[in-house]
């Protein structure tokens, strides 16, 4: 009988899961299964660059999931899920084609939580009221119509909200984090202030950034922070650091937790990244919600069950390319107990995770960071060009055009490109 594998999320790590697993699990094999509410992957890291160059988002960032997993025989399932038995081995959903359906539960064999998060911007009182982000498609674009329409030039803060970060269960070289993840915020305040400048409403000296922890965007390294910081300054831009947590947004500004407050016309934040409601309490789960797993990204307790991708306890920070490396392990663990890859193949790379991010900075030019120190290396590289621009808006062509199977050692070439470039 067929492996049944059902793999819940069809986002990046989701996605490059089930592609990678048909390299070497064909369809008398293994019965692959892709569950998600939607039919469509969002490719979220490039969201700022189009909004801050005048463009929609939503017509330039999705790549459709059918036609994809159809040419690997892979089943596509549109539906909420909605609960995870991992003793009876099913999950429940809840088709989401059309309104009304009932629910519905699968088996497996094989587990795959791809699921990501939930971004709570419900927990930030004042944010549907006074709050921008760029997270999603709907907000870039609203964020990008108050630029350039409402917009009277005053100060602009843009900056996290407290991440609560799970211990039970965490690997120990993963470090406790205070914001899920901090590029977004460098990228969005270089890229508005020349945004700004093209609309000839202000720049830099126009915005402050802050974060709750002691240093901004700390998982790149002291090193990298120390040169940002020094460009940031230079450049004009305010910066508050150990905010503690946002309290509330206002008409006038925003508060934070440690009794500071800072005024401002636009409010751009990034929120806390937590768990779907069904996840918590579950056994595979720490206390927060997130999967616990281990170097081979399979949960100790339920070895059946893995994870890949935002929704995993070791995703620290919640970062694109630590997913494609999780997703990457998981096929290559599966097709070892299915017996069609040796251990010592399947085990030559396990999770040792390292920072890979491209960030825009309007004009063309983009930064690059390099970095493992937050996890006990010496790596902490900074670069910045118009080369990592153009690599920036290339990986993801090449990501729609292979329809998100991109060989893991093309990744790994990319890095060390642009570490030489």
């Amino acid at each position: 009988m067929k492996t049944k594998i059902l793999i819940l999320g069809g986002n990046f790590a989701g996605l490059q899961v089930a592609r990678h697993l048909r390299e070497n699990l064909d369809n008398e094999l293994a019965e692959i299964t892709v569950v998600d509410k939607k039919s469509f992957l969002l490719f979220v890291p490039n969201i700022p660059l189009e909004t801050f160059e005048g463009r929609d988002p939503i017509n330039t960032l999705q790549l459709p999931l059918v036609p994809i997993l159809k040419k690997d025989k892979t089943q596509f399932i549109m539906a909420e899920v909605k609960a995870i038995d991992p003793d009876k081995k099913t999950v429940d959903i809840l088709p989401s084609e059309r309104p009304g359906s009932a629910l519905d539960t699968l088996e497996y064999d094989y587990l795959v939580v791809a699921l990501g998060n939930r971004l709570a911007y419900d927990r930030i009182e004042g944010f549907s009221e006074y709050g921008h982000t760029v997270t999603d498609p709907y907000q870039a674009n609203k964020l990008r119509h108050y630029i350039e329409e409402e917009y009277q030039g005053g100060p602009i803060v843009i900056g996290s909200a407290r991440f609560h970060q799970g211990t039970n269960g965490k690997l120990d070289f993963i470090p406790i984090s205070l914001a899920a993840c901090e590029g977004p915020t460098v990228e969005v305040a270089l890229a508005l202030a020349h945004r700004l400048e093209e609309l000839g409403k202000g720049g830099a000296k126009n915005i402050t950034m802050f974060t709750p922890a002691e240093l901004i965007a700390e998982d790149a390294g002291e090193k990298v922070v120390a040169q940002l910081l020094e460009i940031a300054t230079k450049m004009g831009f305010g910066y508050k650091n150990k905010t503690e947590d946002i309290k509330a947004l206002t008409k006038e500004g925003i508060e934070f937790t440690n009794g500071e407050s800072l005024e401002a016309e636009l409010k751009i934040i990034i929120p806390d990244w937590v768990a779907h409601d069904f996840m918590q309490g579950l056994p595979i789960c720490d206390e927060k919600g997130f999967v616990i797993h281990n170097l081979e990204m399979r949960n100790p307790d339920y070895p059946e069950v893995f994870t890949a991708g935002d929704a995993a306890s070791g995703t620290v920070p919640k970062l694109g390319a630590i997913g494609h490396l999780q997703s990457y392990i998981v096929a290559r663990q599966i097709a070892k107990d299915l017996g069609v890859m040796s251990a010592e193949e399947a085990d030559a790379e396990l999770y040792k995770p390292e920072i890979s991010c491209y960030g825009d900075m309007g004009g063309g030019k983009a930064f690059y960071i390099h970095s493992d120190s937050y996890y006990g290396g010496d790596l902490q590289l900074l670069k910045m060009g118009r080369s990592y621009y153009d690599m920036k808006v290339a990986f993801k062509d090449q990501y729609f055009s292979t329809g998100g199977k991109l060989p893991h050692w093309q990744w790994k070439l990319g890095a060390w490109i642009s570490d030489k470039i």
